[in-house]
């Protein structure tokens, strides 16, 4: 991640995207062992569609009690664009809308939410994504 924030808010995203999806994945693979046969939130399935959407790519990914959010920055505080998915134990995923704050749906599949997310992106240009004051871009 150090190498990525030298190179600028746009590679952080990008390395963040891969981080997250092989943290995500490795937990499951832990709780498959420890608890084989118990469910687990289809937060991997839900990364996978996440990461083929390239208006959602661009954005920098963050999970949240298993949620999934995207930000126009990379760091504290998150400026959210759209709104969120959370993976729930009935193997459906609830999306919810960030302003004005809402349930907007709940369905089957990753690639389903992922489409209701996308809905509720800006029509127009791209977010800009920001690094922090920190981040040296």
């Amino acid at each position: 991640m150090a190498a990525a924030r030298s190179r600028g808010p746009a590679d952080v995203v990008e390395a963040h995207w891969q981080s997250l999806r092989l943290s995500w994945q490795w937990r499951h693979a832990v709780h498959q062992i420890r608890s084989p046969g118990r469910p687990y939130p289809g937060i991997v399935a839900l990364l996978e569609a996440a990461a083929a959407q390239p208006r959602l790519r661009r954005l920098y990914p963050f999970t949240s009690h298993f949620a999934l959010l995207f930000s126009s920055s990379t760091s504290y505080p998150w400026t959210v664009q759209a709104g969120s998915i959370e993976p729930l134990d009935n193997g459906r995923l609830k999306v919810r809308r960030r302003s004005p704050f809402g349930v907007i749906g709940e369905v089957g599949t990753a690639e389903e939410a992922v489409a209701l997310v996308l809905e509720l992106l800006p029509a127009g240009p791209e977010p800009v994504i920001t690094a922090s004051a920190d981040e040296h871009v």
